[in-house]
């Protein structure tokens, strides 16, 4: 049959769908896409996800990604072979845009990711996931986001929403779960090499006030009494901002007895340790999916 006749037969949106079937048939995993999805009323171009989910998915696990950018840019396509990888291990994939800096103060922008959230949890079942076995992860600003949703309960209180159902976070390579600290390092080093302070770096970003700069970091809301999951933060090993905000993060969760785990990936760079994730032979991926797995065995507090 020519082309010409089946558009005549199939709407545009099921061409679609079709296009998305057989493209994860073609690499052995039929996938099921659906793009641009709205998560709040309102006409907001930013507001929208994609949801990445195997074909025939049953109460499986998800995976909320949010992507990096400085918080001023990106695409919730920036996630390379993830939705893949994680549809291939039977987890639903979704990954977030949410407006920008300096359009908005990162205090909306935050309120966004956590709309985001509730709209998963009240509709992903409807994609074969399990709305009660969601997995935060997100690089560079993302990571920040990601660790901050996992740790501040007042962003799923918000939308109603209890954080127990995050079963696990996984914050890739960011630079800002200790704000203070890494505007400290920064303005030292700049001080130090005779260079001119930034106009919108980081003590400006998170609203030029030392106490927003406490309450936007993940280390000031860690506590043993809280429902924080467990943690796989992955950095740059020697990075000189990165690798000591993850050892720092890290530390604090094991002192308040989260369990956790960090990967130093060598000879990597920010982009290469982010886009590795899912590469059968990534030494991190490796570590990934057991942590996982683990993490969503275990029962909620």
């Amino acid at each position: 049959m020519r082309l010409s006749s089946i558009a005549h037969c199939i709407s545009i949106s099921a061409l679609l769908t079709l296009c998305c079937t057989f493209q994860g048939q073609a690499s052995g995993q039929e996938q099921i896409v659906k793009k641009d999805v709205r998560y709040a009323n309102g006409g907001e171009q930013r507001h929208v996800l994609d949801i990445y989910a195997p074909a025939g998915a049953k109460d499986s696990p998800v995976v909320f990604w949010i992507h990096g950018g400085g918080w001023q840019a990106g695409d919730k396509s920036d996630v390379q072979i993830k939705p893949k990888a994680f549809n291939e291990k039977g987890y639903v994939f979704v990954s977030t845009n949410y407006r920008l800096l300096p359009k908005v103060p990162m205090q909306d922008l935050t309120a966004d990711l956590a709309t985001s959230l509730k709209w998963v949890h009240d509709h992903i079942s409807d994609y074969g996931g399990d709305p009660n076995r969601i997995i935060v992860g997100g690089h560079s600003a993302g990571a920040q986001l990601a660790a901050l949703l996992c740790t501040d309960e007042k962003w799923t209180r918000n939308v109603g929403l209890n954080m127990s159902i995050l079963k696990a976070c996984i914050p890739v390579d960011g630079d800002t779960y200790d704000i203070p600290a890494i505007i400290e390092t920064e303005e030292i080093r700049r001080r130090a090499h005779g260079l001119s302070l930034p106009t919108f770096g980081h003590r400006q970003k998170f609203g030029n006030d030392p106490l927003k700069h406490i309450d936007f970091s993940a280390v000031s809301h860690i506590a043993n009494n809280k429902p924080i999951p467990p943690f796989y933060i992955m950095y740059v090993a020697g990075h000189p901002y990165t690798d000591i905000q993850a050892q720092t993060l890290g530390r604090e969760l094991k002192k308040a007895g989260i369990e956790t785990v960090l990967y130093g990936a060598t000879e990597s760079t920010h982009n290469k340790v982010n886009a590795e994730i899912g590469n059968p032979e990534d030494p991190g991926t490796k570590g990934l999916f057991p942590f996982l797995e683990k993490a969503l065995a275990k029962p909620s507090k």
